[in-house]
């Protein structure tokens, strides 16, 4: 009462003195409001928190029962034919109590994965903070942040999905693993379960495996390399890759220095100390194995026990093309082959000369410069454009945009067909032609038929400067092969349990059209000639293949693509730090493997003959105006930058779909019919009379019935042959 009146008593004298203060109003009202809702709902989330930690923590298993759970699953590859390939599974060590660890492997594990180790609760707010800090300000994704307790929690109790629930469950479990267990106990259990690659489970596994003797004797350089192994086990693996070991060991070293864990003098790897295990149970088909198995993390839903993966791989494939890269492959040069069967199935995969020196897969993550191979995108722009095989062209000296690109052997021949000028791989004519149909045109084709890496629009990406990965080429020309349909390259066939229950099985994709058939023919009749007569001679099998050659400036990158009775193969040869191979070109070595390879692969196939009959669209042929563009329903559609739309097929009601927005990339969402139909067209703008043209001034007034040289075409030939001048796509 005494205080009630005492406020009332000092409002009293504020109204008399004239200084009553005026009521929150405004943004401090809603700060105020903010600050007393948001620590409300902080103090409600910790209550939450703790009662969750708290029973998490009495629902834990025991230190022993954890001691004795064993992770990892066994894992029985198959190839095509059932025959076991290789078996993956867990290799145990025995079990090291924390007083058995040597100190300087407790030190490296904790410098390198968790420095605040001995201070969090489970989970490290600095280092939340400090990723989502890093984030906030430019960087794209948010970085790892879990400290080892989360690794333990989530290696014992949870799957490797990314995703905010099972990170919030990590999290809680975290904090149980700490409220239960001291530090000591934690990181036991953490260096006795964590996977350090090639099977092993914890340290005492990882160091007879790599160092052939137990972990109680490890030294400091042998426990910075094991604890290295942790971010990428496959990648700094000891027995695949001794220099990235011995990096990856050495920046292990330097956070131990920094953190005061060892003195300056320890704080550096010599290779040459390090004592490694030769391991030899290693082949060519690991290359495989780690490529396709890393899917099952997508593919399957989360189960632990034992499994089996039939895959795609031909075992006699295989061992060919392995003895084909080693026995053609340069001195001091890596080889990389792909095989895929015509619906996608890869049936070999080599990714180097030797899986124990490297484990690096070249054949699915290199990317190298295609050279004269990613000529088949130019060329396929030009055939799409309205050029024939049989159309003549001019190879002489041009300049565009100030680049004057330059035949192999420094010659020019003059006026030759299409046919010709891209079995010979004649640069000045892919130049002229990717001038005509636009250089965004071609990097759009490139994209329409599986290329993701980033290509480049200059004048010069018409000679292979945009880098690729040998698989994506790969499934190029096996679409090619397949006559302008889709191929979706794939290594695992069904997942099944030891008991037979099938886990998943592999459904062919829907097939969709990438170019019409005519242009299929037409670039396989480049293809065919290529092999037949032209820089890819050595590449033949005694039965039709077609291909294209690939080499790059200096020789750093040698090349061959091409497919045979249904078979699909492409041979990438250079070295890996991209120094020129002397006598390397693509018509060479990468050719001779091919040719090596492609001889085991089809002699069981029938021999088939490639269709290359041009049956060209109406479009093409007709002389009414009213056939210039063909039959909407027929044809395909591609934006203004090329890039592939799908197709205008009735469904199955009958009705026929509008296109998808060229930008928007889907179809009105209203479930309405359009109003208007747009109606497919063939390329046909003019081209400025100053840029070089393929085409001769001749050719082209015959094949427009126009006598205006360079003029854009406003009719199309009645039948036969005939020439396209296309205005070139602006350049950003």
């Amino acid at each position: 009462m005494a205080k009630r009146g005492s406020r009332r008593a000092t409002a009293t004298r504020q109204q008399r003195n004239g200084k009553q203060e005026p009521p929150l109003a405004g943004w401090r009202l809603w700060l105020k409001r903010t600050l007393v809702w948001g620590t409300g709902l902080a103090v409600l989330a910790l209550l939450f928190l703790g009662v969750a930690v708290v029973f998490a923590e009495r629902s834990l298993p025991s230190y022993a029962t954890l001691q004795a759970t064993q992770p990892g699953q066994t894992i029985v590859v198959r190839a095509r034919d059932g025959s076991e390939l290789i078996e993956l599974g867990p290799s145990y060590g025995q079990w090291l109590d924390p007083d058995q660890i040597p100190q300087p492997m407790k030190d490296a594990m904790v410098s390198v994965e968790d420095r605040r180790f001995y201070s969090h609760f489970g989970v490290d707010p600095i280092g939340l903070a400090r990723a989502v800090y890093v984030w906030m300000t430019g960087d794209r994704r948010l970085g790892a942040t879990s400290t080892i307790t989360q690794q333990l929690a989530r290696n014992l109790f949870l799957n490797s999905n990314r995703s905010l629930d099972r990170k919030l469950r990590e999290g809680v479990l975290a904090m149980a693993l700490e409220l239960k267990f001291s530090k000591q106990e934690i990181l036991a259990l953490y260096l006795n379960k964590v996977y350090f690659g090639g099977g092993a489970y914890g340290i005492e596994s990882a160091s007879r495996k790599f160092f052939s003797h137990p972990a109680t004797h490890l030294s400091v350089s042998e426990s910075a390399i094991i604890a290295g192994l942790v971010k990428a086990p496959s990648r700094y693996s000891p027995t695949a890759d001794v220099d990235a070991a011995v990096r990856r060991a050495n920046v292990v070293l330097s956070l131990m220095r920094e953190q005061g864990r060892i003195s300056a003098s320890e704080a550096a790897v010599d290779p040459s100390a390090v004592k490694l295990k030769k391991d030899t149970n290693q082949n060519s088909v690991r290359y495989f194995t780690d490529w396709a198995l890393p899917q099952l993390e997508v593919l399957l839903p989360d189960t632990t026990e034992p499994i089996e993966v039939w895959t795609t791989l031909d075992p006699g494939m295989q061992n060919a093309a392995s003895n084909a890269i080693k026995a053609n492959v340069p001195k001091g040069a890596q080889g990389a082959l792909v095989s895929l069967d015509r619906d996608g199935a890869i049936l070999a995969m080599v990714g180097g000369t030797d899986y124990v020196t490297s484990n690096y897969n070249r054949a699915t993550e290199a990317m190298r410069q295609p050279g004269s191979a990613w000529k088949l995108f130019v060329y396929l722009a030009a055939l799409e454009a309205g050029y024939t095989p049989d159309d003549r062209v001019k190879d002489v000296p041009v300049t565009i945009d100030g680049w004057s690109p330059r035949n192999s052997g420094g010659s020019f021949a003059g006026e030759m067909d299409v046919r010709s000028a891209f079995a010979y791989s004649k640069n000045t004519v892919a130049a002229q032609l990717g001038n005509e149909v636009g250089f965004g045109t071609v990097a759009s084709m490139a994209k329409r038929f599986g290329i993701t890496t980033p290509i480049s629009t200059y004048p010069s990406m018409v000679l292979g400067s945009s880098e690729v990965r040998v698989i994506e080429m790969t499934r190029a020309f096996a679409e090619i092969s397949a006559g302008g349909f889709t191929v979706e390259p794939y290594g695992i066939v069904k997942v099944t349990t030891t008991g037979g229950q099938v886990l998943y099985q592999h459904e062919d994709t829907r097939k969709a059209q990438l170019v019409p058939d005519y242009v299929a023919a037409g670039m396989t009749d480049l293809l065919q000639t290529t092999v037949a007569t032209g820089t890819g001679r050595a590449a033949q099998i005694g039965r039709p293949v077609a291909g294209k050659t690939g080499t790059t400036s200096s020789n750093k990158d040698g090349w061959f693509l091409g497919f045979s009775s249904g078979i699909t193969t492409g041979v990438w040869m250079g070295r890996d730090d991209a120094k020129p191979v002397s006598g390397l070109h693509g018509g060479s070595a990468p050719a001779r493997a091919f040719s090596a390879y492609m001889k085991v692969a089809v002699k069981d196939r029938p021999v088939e003959q490639f269709k290359t009959d041009l049956k060209l669209p109406e479009w093409q042929m007709e002389p009414d105006e009213e056939h210039m563009y063909g039959d909407p329903g027929d044809y395909y559609y591609i934006d203004e930058q090329g890039n592939l739309v799908e197709p205008n097929k009735p469904d199955q009601a009958g009705q026929m779909p509008f296109p998808p927005d060229s930008e928007q990339g889907s179809a009105p969402g209203n479930g309405q019919q359009p109003q208007q139909q747009p109606t497919p067209a063939p390329p046909s703008n003019g081209r400025p009379g100053d840029n070089p043209q393929a085409a001769s001034d001749d050719f082209l007034n015959r094949a427009t019935g126009r006598g205006g040289g360079t003029t854009q075409r406003t009719e199309p030939r009645q039948s036969g042959p005939r020439s396209v001048t296309i205005q070139p796509t602006p350049q950003n």
